[in-house]
């Protein structure tokens, strides 16, 4: 199908894949320098993207839409699950650190407009890349079909259509990897799977203990009246002092046992802007309820002076 394609392209056809190529190039190229994470695949998103525009260029739709469906959608998506479910750093500087960020934005956005005018032009332009006899027995997806599992028509028609016209496949390259990705499912679940020195304790064991213990209600969350709400800043009690409860000791072993978050704010910072915050509720607590018992007491008094 690709020598039988390898026609005059159109001036839009031309257009989208230098577009497309400097786009998916930049972002193949950004996704590797970036320091962040998400920002990394965010940028395979744009890959991938760019990926199927080229397909559905090329009159392959099946590919295109497979292409947006299960790898971007699907496999892109598991990236970045994983992604936030090992943690990043949810703290974001409000100040701008990359200098000529709209400028950036203005070029990509004209690229996209161009990009936008010249799919316009090739879907509205007749079609000269010779696609249409490439995919004229049976499409895209017969085509697929027959170089994955075989060709094994004696049509002539049909065979002549293969550029090295001769009957073959690629089944076993499809089925190993097939093994690869179940070996590669194998090993995600040994490597998760760990072993327990004792039985899973039950529902049942679990209200016994909570009961026989000194906390029966739930534990404090983190962060609470703290001045950052971040899982290793100990809650503040009502009298300021910190509730060492209200963090995993798991993490407090990491820290060595010491508090910081995120912006390398110990407890006492913390207890000093919550001590504040928690004072400044209690005492708009008892000026409203002097307010409350200070309008009943004139609500009583009224109402004796009517009787």
């Amino acid at each position: 199908m690709t020598t039988l394609a390898a026609g005059a392209h159109q001036t839009g056809e031309s257009g989208i894949f230098w577009v497309l190529a400097i786009v998916s190039v930049a972002a193949a190229l950004g996704m590797i320098f970036m320091r962040k994470v998400v920002y990394s695949a965010l940028l395979l998103a744009v890959v991938m993207l760019s990926l199927a525009v080229f397909y559905a260029v090329n009159e392959a739709p099946f590919l295109a839409f497979v292409q947006v469906i299960v790898y971007t959608g699907a496999v892109l998506m598991l990236f970045l699950f994983v992604i936030m479910v090992v943690g990043v750093s949810s703290t974001e500087s409000m100040v701008e650190t990359i200098k000529g960020q709209r400028v950036a934005a203005a070029i990509v956005g004209i690229g996209f407009g161009v990009l936008l005018i010249l799919g316009v032009g090739s879907a509205t332009l007749p079609q000269s890349m010779g696609l249409s006899d490439a995919n004229s027995n049976g499409g895209n997806v017969m085509g697929l079909a027959r170089l994955l599992f075989g060709d094994n028509t004696n049509n002539e028609a049909v065979k002549a259509t293969r550029p090295d016209n001769h009957i073959g496949s690629y089944i076993f390259a499809f089925e190993l990897t097939s093994a690869l990705l179940i070996t590669a499912a194998l090993g995600a679940m040994v490597l998760a799977h760990r072993e327990r020195l004792k039985p899973k304790p039950t529902q049942r064991e679990l209200s016994q203990a909570r009961i026989k213990s000194d906390q029966v209600s739930p534990l404090p969350p983190p962060g609470t009246y703290a001045r950052h709400n971040a899982v290793d800043m100990p809650a503040l009690l009502p009298d300021g002092s910190v509730s060492e409860l209200s963090v995993s000791p798991v993490i407090t072993r990491r820290r060595g046992g010491s508090h910081e978050d995120l912006h390398g704010e110990g407890p006492e910072s913390a207890l000093r802007h919550g001590t504040a915050t928690v004072k400044a509720v209690l005492e708009g607590q008892v000026e409203g309820q002097v307010e409350v018992e200070r309008a009943e007491s004139e609500t009583s008094e009224s109402k004796e002076e009517e009787k």
